[in-house]
C-alpha cells in the first residue's frame, strides 16, 4: 500500500480488532511497525493476532475502562522497548441505548454514545499522553472522528449523540494538539463516511441508503467506503517523518462533504 519505512516504530490500536482499526493495523504491518491491537472481544483478539503475524499482540478489554489502555502501554513497551504512538478507533452507535433524532433520544442513548465515542478517547489519549511525558520522548496520537461530526445527512443518518461525540473529537484533539505541540506530541484527526463495518451493518444492507450514497460518495462509482480505504492517510498521520503536521482534520469520505445526496 505505502513505500513508507515503519521499521523501528510500535503502535497501539484501540479498537484494532475489526474493520478499519484492523485494516490499519495490517497496513502498519505490511510497512514495518509492530503493533498491539484492543478490542472486547476475546474471539476477535485471538483471529487479529493470527491475521497479523509474528510480533503482534492484541488484548481484550473495554476502551471505557481505564484499565484497558493502561494494561496495552504496559504490554506494548514491555514488549517493543517504546511506544511511537496511538491510533484511537474504538466507538460505535448508540442506537440500541436510545441515541437518534433529540425528541426521542433518551438520556441512556446519550450517555452511553458519549462514553462509547467520547469517555474512551480521552482516557487512551491521557494516557498516551502520561506516557510520552514520562518517558521524555516525541510521540503521536490520531483519533477517529466521522463526517457526521460537522457534515450531517438528516435523512438517513440522524444520531445526535453520535454526532455530538465525533464533533467533540474534533475540538478535544485540536485543543490537546495545541498543549503538547511544544512537547512535539501531534493529534490529527481522521473524518471517514459510511463505510463497511459492522457498525454500518444497518445502513451497508439498505437498498435505499445505497442508491443514496451513489451521489452522496461520488467517487469510484459511487460506494460505501471499505476499511482498507483509510490506510494511506493512517500511514500519513503516524509516520514519524510527518512532523510537521498536527492538529488536522482528514475527511476520508469519497466526496461526502462536497456533495448533496440525490433522494429517489
Amino acid at each position: 500500500m505505502s513505500v513508507m519505512n515503519f521499521k523501528s516504530t510500535s503502535y497501539i490500536i484501540m479498537g484494532g480488532t475489526t474493520g478499519m482499526g484492523l485494516a490499519a493495523a495490517k497496513a502498519l504491518k505490511d510497512s514495518g511497525a509492530v503493533v498491539l491491537v484492543v478490542g472486547r472481544n476475546p474471539d476477535n483478539c485471538k483471529k487479529a493476532e493470527k491475521a497479523l503475524g509474528q510480533g503482534s499482540l492484541s488484548l481484550s478489554g473495554d476502551a471505557s475502562d481505564p484499565k484497558t489502555i493502561k494494561k496495552a502501554i504496559q504490554m506494548a513497551h514491555r514488549a517493543f522497548g517504546s511506544i511511537t504512538g496511538l491510533f484511537h478507533v474504538a466507538g460505535g452507535s448508540g442506537r440500541k441505548w436510545g441515541d437518534g433524532p433529540l425528541d426521542e433520544m433518551t438520556l441512556d442513548g446519550w450517555n452511553k454514545t458519549l462514553e462509547l465515542n467520547l469517555t474512551s478517547l480521552m482516557l487512551s489519549n491521557r494516557a498516551m499522553i502520561q506516557y510520552f511525558l514520562d518517558q521524555k520522548k516525541e510521540g503521536v496520537i490520531l483519533n477517529m472522528g466521522s463526517v457526521l461530526g460537522f457534515s450531517p445527512s438528516p435523512k438517513y443518518f440522524v444520531t445526535h449523540a453520535y454526532a455530538a461525540a465525533k464533533s467533540a473529537t474534533i475540538g478535544f484533539s485540536k485543543s490537546i494538539a495545541a498543549y503538547y505541540a511544544r512537547h512535539n506530541i501531534r493529534i490529527n484527526v481522521i473524518a471517514p463516511s459510511l463505510f463497511i463495518t459492522p457498525m454500518a451493518k444497518r445502513a451497508a444492507e439498505d437498498k435505499e441508503i445505497l442508491q443514496f450514497l451513489k451521489t452522496k460518495q461520488p467517487l469510484d462509482g459511487g460506494r460505501a467506503g471499505v476499511s482498507e480505504d483509510i490506510g494511506t492517510a493512517v500511514l500519513m498521520f503516524l509516520h514519524p517523518d510527518s512532523k510537521f503536521i498536527t492538529g488536522q482534520v482528514l475527511s476520508v469520505d469519497g466526496g461526502w462533504t462536497l456533495s448533496e445526496g440525490q433522494y429517489t
